[in-house]
């Protein structure tokens, strides 16, 4: 049995998709804006305290020169009101040794001493900032002279509680952003999604009901207004072949009942001996109105049968991507809940996302392109005004802007037409022609970059220009040959080729120009199309 595909619907791919986005941003975002702000706020700590230690030692000059311990003692009881300062030491240089000696300290409230840092003096000259506190040493100068030390502990209290006011604020800020961008997004998919599931009604109906005269209306989703154009058309010439069947079978019956009536006047007298021919004709009309009725058939399954494939694989591929982008996300939430996400399990579903991603992204351009090639054999314009045109200027301005497309196979290409050969025609028809020529010689004619010919030879009889295009290539297959330019034929479905390009040619031949365009099914190495062009 085939393994069941696990699906997805496009609604909740573009809300987790919208939501994963969004949340990695505010992620980052909040990220950065937190630890930029933190060590903005533990700056301004460590400047405060800077400043408070400088003006301790401005005041306790005097003081430490007249051994006034009293009275900076008392200075120093105003810092209670600061809750900033935890301890504060004061060390005053001994005249004999000239090495710093305790002179005061300072303890707030509720805080234990500290050892002396007289050994430390050196090391907290650059503040010293640990878990909870700050440490720093600065010198007390009376005259330019050093006289003592300062050293003061301050305390990270307020940038704890600076932390979490703004961890609650970022969260509060994460989900209010979070529920818009939600509901955003529940607007967003259904604009996506709402126009799909109509196509689906329609599509449903019409293979229910054979409900041919329906139509898809117009979007505002450009690539989904594409696929309802092209599928619009399709179903307009089904309803046209499906018309123009009608009309055949009542010709063959108006046919057939006139035959008879001739047959049952000239049987009368030769009913016995013409009895095997009424039977041969008999037959003979059953199988035209099968043979009639099978070719239409066939070439209407093998339009449809054609647009399913090209157009289901890009998509189908589409699908898989977001599938598995969405099991991915399931796999990280799962580690995220149990508390095991890791750094590299979150870059590795990142890497793969932006890989889904761009998967999904190329196949919905594969789709787009397919659809934009459809539409070009399926209607064909009005290309504008004849005007006066040298032939063999075109082919050679045709050559050099496809310089890079045929650099790969290198062809030798051979322009047999009088230089000054003109004729009143149309250019843009006329040059797309030549370039699908061209690219079907390269891709499918040539199978390396040696000995590969091209061959135009140009006439004008008259007023009927005939252009015999040839290559040396492999040719055509066989089982292809009579259909070459039906759509969706091609040799190499699966390698890049979607089969629109002689259908595009022939189109472009018959209705822009109203010529007419032969393959030659004799010729025995690689590939010979007669163009005419009255």
């Amino acid at each position: 049995m085939p393994k069941k595909v696990h699906q997805s619907s496009i609604r909740k791919a573009l809300i987790n998709l919208i939501m994963l986005i969004t949340a990695i941003c505010l992620s980052l975002s909040i990220s950065i804006s937190t630890y930029l702000s933190v060590k903005e706020q533990k700056q301004l700590i460590i400047s405060k305290l800077v400043i408070l230690s400088e003006i301790v030692a401005f005041d306790a000059g005097n003081s430490v020169i007249t051994n006034n311990r009293k009275n900076e003692e008392r200075r120093l009881k105003s810092f209670d009101k600061i809750p900033l300062v935890k301890n504060i030491h004061i060390y005053s240089i001994e005249k004999t040794s000239q090495k710093p000696v305790f002179f005061i300290s300072f303890n707030a409230k509720k805080t234990p001493p500290v050892p002396l840092r007289i050994d430390s003096i050196d090391e907290l000259e650059t503040p010293r900032i640990n878990n909870e506190y700050i440490e720093l040493i600065r010198p007390i100068l009376n005259d330019e002279k050093l006289v003592g030390y300062v050293y003061m502990r301050g305390s990270l209290e307020s940038l704890d509680v600076y932390i979490k006011q703004k961890i609650l604020i970022d969260i509060f800020l994460t989900l209010l952003i979070l529920i818009a961008v939600y509901f955003i997004a529940i607007k967003v998919q259904k604009r996506i999604a709402k126009p799909i599931e109509h196509l689906n009604r329609l599509l449903q109906d019409v293979s229910k009901n054979h409900n041919y005269d329906a139509r898809a209306p117009s979007t505002n989703v450009k690539e989904i207004t594409a696929l309802s154009n092209s599928l619009n058309i399709m179903l307009a010439r089904t309803q046209k072949q499906l018309t123009r069947h009608e009309k055949d079978k009542e010709e063959i019956k108006q046919l057939n009942q006139n035959l008879e009536e001739k047959v049952n006047r000239r049987t009368i007298a030769l009913r016995e001996a013409n009895q095997d021919l009424l039977t041969t004709l008999e037959r003979m009309h059953q199988y035209q109105t099968q043979i009639v009725e099978n070719e239409k058939m066939a070439s209407l399954g093998q339009m449809v049968a054609g647009v399913a494939h090209e157009v289901n694989t890009p998509i189908g591929l589409g699908i898989t991507g977001s599938t598995l982008l969405r099991d991915k996300l399931a796999d990280i939430k799962l580690s995220f809940d149990d508390k095991k996400l890791t750094s590299n399990q979150l870059k590795n579903f990142i890497d793969e996302g932006i890989e889904n991603l761009d998967l999904i992204y190329r196949n919905l351009n594969r789709a787009a392109d397919l659809i934009s090639n459809f539409k070009k054999v399926a209607v064909i314009q009005d290309d504008g005004d004849n005007t006066n045109l040298n032939i063999y200027k075109l082919i050679s301005d045709v050559l050099t802007s496809m310089q890079s497309e045929l650099t790969d196979k290198n062809p030798v290409v051979t322009i047999n037409c009088p230089t000054d050969l003109a004729i009143q025609s149309k250019s843009e028809p006329l040059q797309q022609i030549f370039q699908q020529l061209l690219l079907n010689s390269v891709i499918h004619g040539f199978l390396d970059a040696e000995n590969n010919e091209i061959r135009f030879d140009i006439e004008l009889i008259g007023k009927q220009l005939t252009i015999v295009y040839s290559d040396n290539g492999q040719g055509v297959d066989n089982s292809i040959k009579h259909r070459i330019f039906d759509p969706f034929v091609t040799s190499k479905r699966g390698q890049g080729a979607s089969g629109l390009g002689m259908h595009l040619v022939y189109n472009l031949v018959t209705q822009s120009l109203g010529g007419r365009i032969l393959f030659d099914l004799e010729e025995q190495q690689g590939a010979r199309f007669i163009i005419t062009i009255p």
